[in-house]
């Protein structure tokens, strides 16, 4: 089977978010199963040089969008397993950041189709193209309505996942002809048309043979309004073609046992002691008090209203008020980075705001926290609570997407579950769940229990991949 994904971004090379991680690991996982698995994003100027110098010229040529003749030249890099493309034009992609030019309904355009105009030129041919986001949504759209033609692009399948309904790739009708280049009629009959508008992210589920999202209860949320931004109508009334899949995680780069950059390494055998000393060393690192017994909470996150941050703000002077320490890492909305800051400055023993990202601090922290606090309004699927899992830091969650799919609540009588949940958008719930959890804390046996069970939870990637080839070779005897 031969699979090409096809994305915005992907890790190691370039990240603004989740999506970046998921196509660094999934296309690998499925690479063990002994499949033909080949990535391709846009080649930024913010890769990284030494990427940049790996890479190997494939082929160049010219893409036809709309009225104008494009260059694009294909490059590759070989790793894990996976055949990496990068398209390169520097008129779209030599910038600065990734998203939000003004033009980036015609970047991405010109990307989904100098896509399909390489797959000829460099032999090699898809079983299924696997699209991401709103970036890629008009791949199935260029596939079925123009390519479609060539005998070469005949039999190709299309799998279109959504990792956040919320962006949605929005434009006006104008485009139409400027841009996509094809009749009018497609968004007359409401194939790329929604509200008035062109929206990519309809495009994509439109022309998909199958619809993925990253966690079964997302699958589910996304078919009523309050999560289903304007599409829910859509989605239910295509319920059959779409599926929910939970994300996996990296445990090669998520892995406490050999993580280099905590200060001690450790498994589920001695997680008490290895976090200790991760915590005190946080601590004196970031200037809290070293004091035994005292449980520290965390958060990584972006600062923004999707993540919850409203309910935290409203209670976090009553939760510091207790014998707790609070470590922030994020970047995001300048009322919340203020909050966290001003929080900081008046409890600066007990609460430390990083206002910032660093992949290195932010491993040190799931490493030393004790609780991972992620209470968010919604969720498609979370990796922050599968890391703090995997690193003994018990979530702290709402009943929400992903979360509710990988967190589940514990039980003090069964010793069951593996961290601690509340299911309403309500600041008094989140603390007396936390409160919950410190109560637990406290009795270092019971504490030990969900520790384990926290670390020996599987949500790696294997178990996902398994589920992605078994819907490929459903899609394939369509």
């Amino acid at each position: 089977m031969n699979v090409l994904f096809v994305a915005s971004e992907a890790v190691p090379f370039i990240k603004t978010g989740g999506l970046a991680d998921v196509m660094g690991a999934l296309p690998k996982a499925l690479a063990k199963k002994g499949m033909d698995v080949r990535l391709v994003i846009p080649k930024y100027s913010r890769i990284a040089e030494e990427a940049k110098k790996q890479m190997k010229e494939v082929t160049t040529g010219i893409v036809n969008l709309a009225w104008r003749q494009l260059y694009y030249g294909v490059e590759e890099i070989k790793q894990d397993g996976v055949t990496v493309y990068f398209i390169d034009n520097e008129w779209y992609f030599k910038r600065d950041g990734l998203y939000g030019y003004g033009d980036d309904d015609e970047r991405f355009a010109y990307f989904c189709r100098a896509v399909l105009t390489m797959l000829p030129k460099i032999g090699f041919k898809p079983d299924i193209i696997h699209c991401n986001d709103w970036h890629t949504g008009l791949m199935g759209v260029f596939l079925k309505e123009d390519f479609w033609h060539d005998d070469f692009y005949k039999g190709i399948k299309v799998i279109y996942t959504i990792h956040n309904l919320k962006y949605q790739g929005i434009y006006p009708p104008s485009i139409m002809r400027d841009i996509i280049g094809l009749p009018q009629e497609l968004f007359d009959k409401g194939n790329l048309e929604c509200d008035g508008c062109v929206n990519y992210m309809k495009s994509g589920m439109v022309y998909a043979d199958h619809i993925t999202t990253v966690s079964p209860s997302y699958a589910q949320e996304i078919t009523y309004p309050y999560f289903g931004e304007g599409l829910d109508g859509y989605i239910r009334d295509n319920g059959e073609k779409v599926t929910g899949i939970i994300n996996g995680l990296d445990v090669d780069v998520y892995n406490p046992e050999t993580d280099p950059y905590i200060k001690r390494q450790y498994s589920v055998a001695n997680a008490r002691a290895g976090k200790r000393e991760n915590k005190d060393a946080l601590r004196a690192e970031l200037g809290l008090r070293i004091k035994r017994g005292v449980p520290l909470i965390a958060m990584v996150t972006r600062l923004v209203e999707d993540k919850g941050l409203d309910l935290v703000t409203r209670i976090m002077d009553e939760l510091v008020d207790d014998d707790v320490q609070l470590v922030l890492v994020g970047t995001g909305d300048a009322g919340y980075e203020n909050a966290f800051r001003e929080l900081a400055r008046r409890h600066p023993t007990k609460v430390s705001a990083n206002i910032t990202f660093n992949e290195a601090l932010a491993h040190k922290v799931y490493a030393a926290a004790d609780m991972f606090l992620m209470p968010s309004r919604y969720e498609p699927c979370g990796l922050s609570q599968l890391i703090a899992l995997r690193y003994g830091a018990i979530p702290i969650v709402r009943e929400t997407g992903g979360l509710k799919d990988t967190v589940h609540p514990f039980d003090k009588y069964s010793k069951q579950g593996n961290g601690l949940t509340f299911p309403n958008f309500n600041a008094h719930e989140l603390l007396f769940t936390t409160k919950r959890a410190m109560g637990y804390y406290e009795d270092t046996a019971l504490w030990d229990i969900l520790v384990r069970n926290a670390m020996t939870s599987d949500y790696s990637w294997d178990r996902s991949a398994e589920a992605y080839l078994n819907l490929y070779k459903k899609v394939l005897q369509q």
